[in-house]
């Protein structure tokens, strides 16, 4: 079946993982001769009221970011319940902070293939931590997305087989969630962990209710979150006056311990195509 339709569809609260699938749909396009591009971003929660339809001729990038070593543990059951290929073929594509991407991949991967796509890809590329500047700076760079380009390319050229399933590194079925750690190396908890609104610096703009993909920042008093916080820190990254922080001491410790352990290493983009 000839392909018509190249998507880029993503979990993205940050725009990095939103952005690298988006050159890669662009780039698959390209190789099919320009057909038709489009982007299904449902980072936000009124996204996730409508779903495309999906089929045959259809062709899919997936993106996520890895969430304690996990696809985001909030938004999974979309994906499952949701998101349905109805034959389309598709690529994983998971972004991670330097840390690992753990199971992240398999279970997206797994996920795809459960709802009818047929995989011919799959791929995890490192991208800078929301957590921190000094995990994976400035990445994904130039070489980075040189990569995901190449993998587009193979990606939607290459034809579904069960070879691909056992590529994919992780665990069937997928592992626990990663346990956060603190500075000593002892288990932190920072789930009730919630941003803090500077008064100083807010103007009120609503800007991060505005990007908050659980909806839980009121836009009537944005110093509120009245819902889950999944800490995938939009607001902080978003907010213009530079008025959302962190002050949780349990956060504050993990993130320094993944600075002291992992701002070094480079580590390498993953590709898994036939």
């Amino acid at each position: 079946m000839k392909i018509e339709t190249i998507w880029a569809m993503y979990f993205s609260p940050v725009s990095t993982t939103g952005q690298l699938v988006e050159a890669m749909a662009k780039k698959a396009s390209k190789k099919l001769g320009n057909v038709s591009v489009k982007v299904y971003d449902w980072t936000l929660p009124e996204a996730r009221r409508r779903v495309p339809s999906l089929g045959e001729k259809d062709f899919v990038f997936l993106g996520t970011p890895t969430y304690a070593g996990r696809v985001p543990n909030k938004l999974m059951p979309f994906i499952r319940d949701r998101l349905k290929g109805n034959g389309a073929r598709g690529a994983a594509v998971v972004t991670y902070g330097n840390r690992s991407y753990d199971d992240a991949l398999i279970e997206l991967y797994d996920l795809m293939k459960r709802n009818h796509f047929q995989m011919t890809g799959a791929a995890a590329f490192v991208c800078q931590h929301v957590f921190s500047d000094q995990l994976a700076s400035g990445r994904p760079d130039k070489k980075d997305r040189k990569q995901a380009e190449e993998f587009a390319v193979k990606a939607v050229s290459g034809e579904p087989g069960p070879e691909l399933d056992k590529k994919i590194p992780g665990n069937r079925p997928v592992g626990p969630y990663y346990v956060p750690k603190g500075e000593d190396g002892s288990p932190v908890r920072f789930l009730t962990a919630k941003p803090v609104t500077s008064e100083e610096f807010c103007d009120r703009c609503g800007k991060c209710a505005s990007v908050c993909p659980m909806g839980c920042i009121s836009k009537e008093d944005v110093t509120k979150t009245t819902g889950i916080c999944i800490k995938c820190q939009a607001c902080i990254h978003k907010c213009p006056k530079g008025a959302k922080f962190f002050d949780d001491p349990a956060f504050l410790s993990h993130k320094k311990m993944l600075e002291q352990h992992y701002a070094k290493q480079k580590l390498k983009n993953e590709i898994y195509v036939l």
